[in-house]
C-alpha cells in the first residue's frame, strides 16, 4: 500500500514538473530568449520644457543652482527636510547646523537647510522639483544648458548684471553667478514667468513662496544667509559648485553622484545592468571623478520617470505624509543662520 501510494506522489510531482517546464519554454521564441520586452525609456523633455523647468533657480548663484539641482533628485527628502525645519523653528545658527548634521539626508539637502525658503519653494512645488529631479538626472547636459540659456537670456533683458550682492561674469557663452561676499549669500527673489524678457509659461500648478518670488519683471534682494555656521561641515555652501563646461554639479571637488531611491540616472546603465558605483564611496575619499556620501543605492527600476512612482503623483503630492495643510503663502521664510528676504527689499 505504501508503495502505491509513493508511486501516485511521485507521478503527480512529474506531472507538474512537465507542466512548469512547458510554461518556461512557451515564454521563449525561436531563438530561446524571453519575449518579454524591457521597458522603453520615458521621452526626454525638449529644451523649452527644460528651460520653464530651471526658470525658478537659473538667476541662483552658482553653488546654489549646484544644491538645488542635487537634492531635486530627492524630493522625500526635500519634504521631510522641510517639516523638520517647520518643527524645529527655534532652532539658530550653530546649533541648527550640528542638528541637522545629525539628519539621515542627502548632503545636498542637508545643504538647503542654509536656505530655508529655497527648501520650502521645493517642497510646495513637489511636482516641479520631481520633474527637475529626473531632468537632471537624465538629462545632465540638456539641464545645466538650459540654466545657461536662461542667464544668457535675462543678460539680454538687461535684468542679470553685477550688484552690492553678487558677481555676474562671463567666460566666452558662460554666464557665472557669485556672492560678493562669500560668507554671505544673497538669493535673488523673482517671477521666473517674467524675469527673462520674453514670458515663459508659468509650470502647472506653481505656488509663489515669499522669500524667492518677487512680484513683477525685476529681481529682488532682502537681507543675506550667513553662512560661516555651516562652514565646518561636509555639505556646506563651500563644498558645492557647477562645471558648467563638464555640464555636471560640484560636490567636495568630484563630479557629484545620485543614489537616490527615487530618481533613476538612466544613462548610468550599460547592457541593461545598472551601474550605481554601490561600493564607491568611503565618507570624504573619492576614486574616478565620483563623489561619495552615506547616501545609499537606488533600488528602482530603470526607464521609471520620477513623478509617477515612489509616492508621487502628477500633482505633486506624496502619499505617506500629512497633508501640508498651509496657504498658498505659507508662513513666510524660516530663519536659520541668516535673514529672511522677500519682495520688500532692493530690486534692480
Amino acid at each position: 500500500m505504501n508503495l502505491k501510494l509513493s508511486k501516485q506522489v511521485l507521478i503527480v510531482l512529474l506531472c507538474c514538473l512537465l507542466v512548469q517546464f512547458t510554461a518556461q519554454a512557451g515564454s521563449y521564441g525561436p531563438t530561446g530568449q524571453s519575449n518579454q520586452q524591457s521597458p522603453a525609456p520615458p521621452a526626454q523633455q525638449s529644451p523649452q520644457e527644460l528651460q520653464q523647468l530651471v526658470a525658478p533657480i537659473a538667476l541662483y548663484p552658482d553653488a546654489l543652482v549646484a544644491q538645488v539641482l542635487a537634492a531635486s533628485t530627492y524630493p522625500a527628502e526635500i519634504v521631510q527636510a522641510d517639516r523638520w525645519m517647520q518643527s524645529h523653528a527655534g532652532l539658530k545658527g550653530e546649533k541648527l547646523a550640528e542638528e541637522v548634521d545629525k539628519q539621515p539626508w542627502d548632503p545636498s539637502v542637508k545643504a538647503l537647510t542654509q536656505f530655508p525658503s529655497v527648501l520650502e519653494n521645493m517642497d510646495k512645488n513637489l511636482s516641479w522639483t520631481s520633474s527637475l529631479g529626473d531632468a537632471y538626472a537624465n538629462q545632465q547636459q540638456d539641464v545645466t544648458d538650459a540654466v545657461q540659456a536662461m542667464r544668457q537670456q535675462a543678460r539680454k533683458a538687461g535684468k542679470l548684471n553685477s550688484n552690492e550682492q553678487e558677481n555676474v561674469t562671463t567666460q566666452g557663452n558662460t554666464v557665472i553667478i557669485e556672492p560678493v561676499n562669500p560668507e554671505v549669500v544673497y538669493v535673488p527673489a523673482y517671477d521666473p514667468w517674467l524675469v527673462y524678457g520674453a514670458p515663459i509659461v508659468a509650470y502647472r500648478g506653481w505656488v509663489p513662496v515669499p522669500g524667492i518670488f518677487y512680484a513683477g519683471p525685476e529681481i529682488s534682494f532682502g537681507l543675506g544667509f550667513g553662512i560661516g555656521f555651516f562652514g565646518g561641515f561636509g555639505w556646506g555652501w563651500h563644498h558645492w559648485g557647477c562645471d558648467w563646461h563638464g555640464h555636471t554639479v560640484i560636490y567636495n571637488h568630484n563630479t557629484y553622484i545620485s543614489h537616490s531611491r527615487t530618481i533613476i540616472n538612466r544613462n548610468n546603465f550599460n547592457n541593461g545592468r545598472g551601474n550605481y558605483n554601490h561600493g564607491n564611496y568611503n565618507h570624504g575619499n573619492s576614486n574616478h571623478g565620483n563623489t561619495f556620501h552615506g547616501s545609499s543605492a537606488p533600488h528602482a527600476q530603470p526607464g521609471t520617470r520620477s513623478g509617477a512612482f515612489s509616492g508621487f503623483d502628477h500633482g505633486g503630492n506624496v502619499r505617506n505624509f500629512s497633508s501640508r495643510g498651509r496657504s498658498s503663502f505659507g508662513g513666510g521664510s524660516r530663519g536659520g543662520g541668516g535673514g529672511s528676504h522677500g519682495g520688500g527689499g532692493r530690486h534692480r
